[in-house]
């Protein structure tokens, strides 16, 4: 004699989750932040036409928040026990910061995408501020110095940052050297840039005399800056190389210059890469060193060894500090400034992501 089971059916299988259930629905959080900013809403609005002023949106969003993880923890505890409770609530106080992050990332984009945009036209990037007052004229000589500088600066912070990444990883390990420079080279990461500006323009000032002003000097003083977060960027993507690829290697008879070259640096190229760009990027938009050692100028200079050069950050502080009339049109103008440097370091940024992509260890058979 045999039994026959009955299989559930498919509307009790798929029956809607309910309170009781165990589980909020999947509606549930996004009702209750809804609920949450409602209410928000509802107080500050009373306030703002109670008092006659302005709806306070920062307010809203931070009272929103803190009535969303309160309502979040205490139902999921309610329903869900007191575990699920403080996974919600961590996940909502992790969701808030990530929210906080993007507010100020956002803004700056969009403030200088509407201030600057209008002002990007054919004279912005083909004239230079010579004889120009007022309104006209362009940055194509900031522009130039902004490359010409970094470049520069780029070519002689490179070669230094990544040989001596190399030295403390490859060469230098547990010795006092090696933690001697390590230990110089994390004071460096700190130093503000004006003190890197004030030792470029010294160093300079001994051989050519006080109040030099060159390009070359702008140069120097950004790899002054350049060159710990090289060091720092590419000494921690050297460690991450497995030392079953050098012993592999040594096995087969590479010597070790060679193993460097052939397996350890394109094993880490694209972080190496990475940390690069993050320093042309944190040293492109610096304004106070290149105001001492480059100076400023309204014409386009081509040469870094001779005379002062213009770059974006210096064009858009003096147009905003030293506004004529109309004002709008320095204003303006410094910020077109602003929006190409971002513009550039974007450029940058896919460069550096295609050339990681190009000349990473391929994994795949």
């Amino acid at each position: 004699m045999t039994a026959t089971l009955t299989p559930p059916t498919a509307a009790a299988v798929t029956a809607s989750p309910r309170l009781t259930s165990g589980h909020l629905p999947r509606w549930g959080p996004w009702a209750l932040l809804a609920g949450s900013l409602a209410a928000s809403a509802a107080v500050f609005g009373v306030t703002a036409i109670s008092s006659e002023s302005a709806f306070n949106i920062g307010g809203w969003a931070v009272l929103g928040a803190i009535v969303y993880l309160a309502l979040i923890f205490t139902i999921s505890a309610i329903v869900e026990g007191t575990r699920k409770a403080v996974d919600r609530l961590v996940t909502g106080v992790v969701t808030v910061a990530f929210v906080i992050a993007m507010v100020p990332l956002v803004s700056v984009a969009f403030t200088v995408i509407s201030q600057g945009a209008p002002h990007w036209n054919g004279e912005f990037f083909t004239w230079s501020m010579r004889n120009v007052v007022g309104e006209g004229g362009g940055a194509v000589h900031a522009i130039v110095g902004t490359v010409l500088i970094t470049l520069a600066a780029a070519v002689i912070s490179i070669p230094i940052g990544l040989f001596t990444a190399i030295y403390l990883i490859e060469y230098g390990q547990d010795n006092r050297l090696a933690r001697g420079i390590t230990f110089l080279v994390d004071v460096m990461t700190g130093i503000p840039s004006i003190v890197a500006g004030l030792f470029a323009y010294a160093l300079f000032a001994l051989f050519l005399g006080p109040g030099v002003r060159l390009g070359i000097i702008g140069s120097v003083a950004l790899a002054v800056l350049m060159i710990p977060v090289v060091v720092r960027s590419t000494e921690e993507m050297l460690r991450l190389v497995p030392n079953e690829l050098r012993e592999a290697a040594y096995a087969l008879g590479v010597p070790k210059w060679l193993t460097i070259a052939k397996v350890v640096l394109p094993t880490a190229i694209a972080g190496i890469t990475t940390g690069i760009m993050l320093s042309i990027s944190r040293v492109i938009g610096e304004t106070a060193p290149l105001l001492i050692t480059a100076g400023f100028t309204s014409s386009v200079n081509y040469d870094l060894f001779d005379g002062r050069m213009q770059t974006l950050p210096v064009f858009t502080y003096t147009q905003y500090m030293n506004q004529g009339i109309p004002a709008e049109a320095y204003i303006g103008r410094a910020w077109a400034a602003a929006l190409t440097l971002i513009v550039i370091v974007m450029v940058l940024n896919l460069v550096a992501r295609t050339i990681a992509r190009v000349f990473a260890p391929k994994t795949g058979r």
